[in-house]
């Protein structure tokens, strides 16, 4: 929201020396966001007020241009060149003169140009600094100003605008009237509140209004302006104010709706009263209806949309935009102006289905004070009457009853509590009685004192002690609040789990994989596209009453999905070999879910009710994952690369179990979504505990993912917790390599073979690793040769060949027995 300081300051006694930093100061002190403290650009050097005189077409150009002659004081007439057409002989224009300095250090001075001496230039809204609107040249209303005047001080170029992020809690700050009143407890000064004329009520009505929706419609104002001039012109410090807030000037009726929502903080609406048939309906739209909107597209509505109607249908998105059928045109006479407060729940739901966001809807989704419609509709009745000789018609219709803010009770010695300090007597009630509160001081039997505080009707948020807590608090200044960190409690460290979480991540991170956080929601499409079973455990999730996203409402009962998300997300941003990792957990309902209790706020939870809400959790289980695809290492001058494989995912777990200390065992498996006949069980001790390998074909298809991708994910809560790892020991004495080739069935498992040979090699066998594997008709159908590089080590002597070769020979014998292995 963009707003000027001097529309501020016209609202409450600010001091002289008060800059526009001073003011922005204040308002982030209380609790508002400024995003920017924007000063005009001043304009050096002659700025007048002109009168066009004299217009000359100029023909002989490719472009449109004008030759323009301009009064500007008494006896002058200076020759303007301009390319501009939006204005005519007569009209009131801004005109810098041969040495001034216009922002941005642009400089005029006359020059010749399109074949005459251009003695200055007629200035647009852009090139004053004023606003970013640059179709057209500036128009002063007629009356405005005289031939010759300084303009610098009708366009009060030293002002300056603030531009704030109001926080949705506080709807009532989108107006001149809420930050106003804001501003002047921030320095304890007098507020004139722009609303705060008196309204008289009447029993005469200006127009038939049948409301049937009572929730959605909570108050419906109108007043009828008739014999308005709609083409008069806007008031030059209306305008003004528009487009420093961002607001373009369109036409009288438009821009003094416009002005008093910002004022007030009302939206209004403008029908043409002549366009009306029959009583104004207001009701939620039926199936099939439709609108075309002041935007002039033709929506269909939805049922749950609230509109305004008359005998012809809807002539109004209520609380989001008028209709075409109905709208203000330049032969308008009859304007009916309307102020209502709706639901903040139906035009939130409707601005977003529509994606027709506007300053309207913005306020009203937020709240609207409910008592201000009567005072609004009435102020932008005169200020048409008053600019567009209108004749306001006696009476008003009022339909409906707003709902007002029921009193709140706290203790009142509770801001001191919350705050951790002693505020002097009375603040309490002072801060409240401020923003508006109708505030009651009483004594309770046991001696206890309370403030009894009725919020004010723009303030619907204040429904708890805590939220009247807050408003004394940022009233008296955040930075009055003393701040000290806790002390640290000594021997405290990191928990076990902690610890291997975090040498899990290093592990990774140092094996060359990048973590990335994933969203923990999937879609309900992700298991088909798996290919899982319909009877997968995993289909089985936890659903989300509220999702961020409609279509990903389920939590994740495996890290895949989403990890495979940012792969591809990845790779369309042309990275092709990637290695990522994520460790965070999965949520798996449980076989009897219990019903999550409704506990209170008003204290800490009692351990049945903890115990309650922990039943109720679904299990979180913290899982490690990794995918992978490109190239695992790069090519170069070195050589052509490798591609990443199934083999490297199984080593990542490896890798994960050994940060962990323990081992794992590896054997061939089959599980949706990797490839049948590339997939490795990972287990602990004969216990299941993940699953690694290269993703089935089908499924790398379907979710759009590179060939041969590769994935792991294991879950780290069932890897046993192991308490004290061995010390390394390290021999000083040097090692035995020797290598075995041993022909076994395919059916045999590596890793059993490797079992075996460790087994039979004792405790001199310090490593082994599979260096090759042969398949071949010298071998055999069925066969295949297995080359291990064996290496033996003792840790209080130097191995003998011979003592390293029985230990080879019992490794063998040992595989023999279990597998049949034979040598090669």
């Amino acid at each position: 929201m963009r707003i000027p300081v001097s529309w501020l300051a016209e609202h409450l006694p600010l001091p002289e020396e008060t800059t526009p930093e001073d003011v922005a100061e204040a308002l982030i002190r209380i609790g508002h966001e400024v995003e920017a403290v924007e000063r005009l650009e001043t304009v050096d050097g002659p700025l007048v007020v002109g009168l066009v005189v004299e217009i000359e077409e100029l023909t002989e150009f490719k472009k449109p241009i004008r030759y323009c002659r301009v009064e500007v004081d008494e006896d002058q007439i200076q020759g303007i060149v301009c390319g501009a057409r939006n204005f005519v002989e007569g009209d009131l224009v801004v005109v810098a003169l041969p040495g001034a300095v216009l922002p941005g250090g642009f400089e005029i001075a006359a020059r010749k140009t399109y074949g005459k001496v251009s003695e200055g230039m007629i200035c647009s809204v852009k090139e004053l600094g004023l606003g970013d609107d640059h179709t057209g040249i500036l128009v002063l209303p007629p009356g405005t100003a005289s031939p010759g005047d300084d303009a610098k001080g009708l366009l009060g170029l030293d002002d300056a605008v603030l531009e704030l992020s109001i926080t949705p809690d506080r709807g009532y700050a989108l107006s001149v009237r809420g930050l106003g009143r804001d501003l002047a407890c921030a320095f304890d000064l007098p507020f004139g509140d722009p609303a705060g004329a008196e309204i008289r009520p009447t029993d005469n009505g200006v127009w038939p209004v049948d409301v049937q929706d009572e929730q959605g419609c909570r108050r419906f104002v109108a007043r009828r302006v008739t014999g308005v001039d709609t083409g008069a012109p806007t008031p030059f410090w209306m305008r003004r104010r528009l487009m420093l807030a961002g607001i373009r000037s369109i036409s009288l009726p438009v821009d003094v709706t416009n002005y008093v929502m910002l004022e007030t903080g009302q939206p209004l609406h403008a029908f043409d009263a002549a366009k009306l048939k029959g009583t104004l309906v207001v009701r939620r739209a039926q199936a099939g209806e439709k609108l075309r909107t002041l935007d002039d597209v033709e929506r269909t509505l939805n049922t749950d949309d609230l509109v305004i109607c008359d005998d012809s249908g809807p002539v109004s998105l209520a609380g989001v935009m008028g209709g075409a059928s109905t709208e203000v045109g330049d032969d308008s006479t009859d304007i009916l102006l309307e102020a209502a407060n709706w639901e903040p729940a139906s035009i939130a739901r409707t601005a977003r289905r529509h994606k027709l966001p506007s300053e309207a809807s913005r306020r009203f989704e937020r709240a609207v004070d409910p008592v201000v419609a009567a005072a609004a509709v009435d102020r932008a009745a005169k200020l048409l009457d008053e600019f567009g000789e209108g004749s306001i018609r006696p009476g008003r219709t009022d339909v409906g009853n707003p709902i007002l803010p029921s009193p709140v009770s706290m203790p009142i010695d509770l801001p001191d509590r919350v705050a951790g300090q002693r505020y002097a007597r009375g603040v309490t009630a002072r801060r409240l009685g401020q923003i508006g509160c109708g505030v009651e001081v009483t004594t309770s039997d046991d001696g206890r004192t309370f403030v009894i505080a009725t919020p004010p009707p723009w303030r619907p948020d204040l429904t708890q002690p805590a939220d009247l807590v807050e408003e004394v608090l940022r009233l008296e200044g955040y930075h009055t609040i003393p701040s000290e960190l806790p002390p640290a409690p000594p021997q405290r460290g990191l928990t076990e789990s902690q610890r291997r979480r975090r040498a899990a991540s290093r592990a990774l991170a140092e094996a060359g994989y990048a973590e990335v956080l994933p969203f923990p929601f999937v879609a309900t499409t992700t298991w088909d596209d798996f290919g899982l079973d319909d009877d997968d455990i995993r289909r089985n999730t936890v659903k989300v009453l509220n999702p961020l996203e409609a279509d990903h409402p389920e939590l994740a009962t495996t890290l895949l999905p989403n990890m495979l998300d940012m792969l591809r997300r990845n790779v369309s941003r042309g990275q092709r070999d990637l290695a990522l990792f994520h460790i965070g957990q999965v949520f798996l309902p449980k076989a009897q879910p219990v019903a999550v209790p409704a506990v209170g706020v008003e204290g800490r939870p009692s351990e049945e009710d903890l115990g309650k809400l922990e039943a109720s959790l679904p299990n979180q289980p913290l899982h490690a994952t990794v995918v992978l695809s490109g190239q695992r290492e790069q090519a170069g001058w070195w050589g052509k690369g490798r591609e990443a494989s199934w083999a490297d995912a199984v080593e990542a777990a490896r890798t994960v179990a050994h940060a962990w200390g323990v081992e794992l065992t590896v054997v061939a498996s089959e599980l949706a979504p990797w490839h049948p006949g590339r997939c490795a069980e990972l287990r602990v001790g004969g216990w299941p505990v993940g699953h690694a390998g290269e993703l089935h074909p089908a499924v790398i298809e379907k979710l759009g993912l590179p060939k041969r991708t590769c994935a792991m994910e294991i879950d780290l809560d069932a890897l046993p917790v192991v308490e004290r790892r061995p010390v390394p020991v390290i021999s000083p004495y040097p090692p035995v390599l020797l290598d075995v080739a041993l022909v076994v069935d395919s059916s045999v498992p590596v890793a059993d073979v490797a079992s075996a040979l460790r087994s039979g090699g004792g405790e001199l066998l310090e490593d082994l690793r599979l260096f090759d594997v042969y398949t071949g008709e010298q071998l055999g159908e069925g066969k295949r040769s297995l080359a291990y590089a064996l290496r033996f080590r003792a840790g209080d002597r130097t191995l003998t060949v011979e003592e390293a070769t029985a230990a080879r020979d019992a490794a063998v014998a040992s595989a023999t027995s279990a597998h049949g292995a034979t040598l090669r």
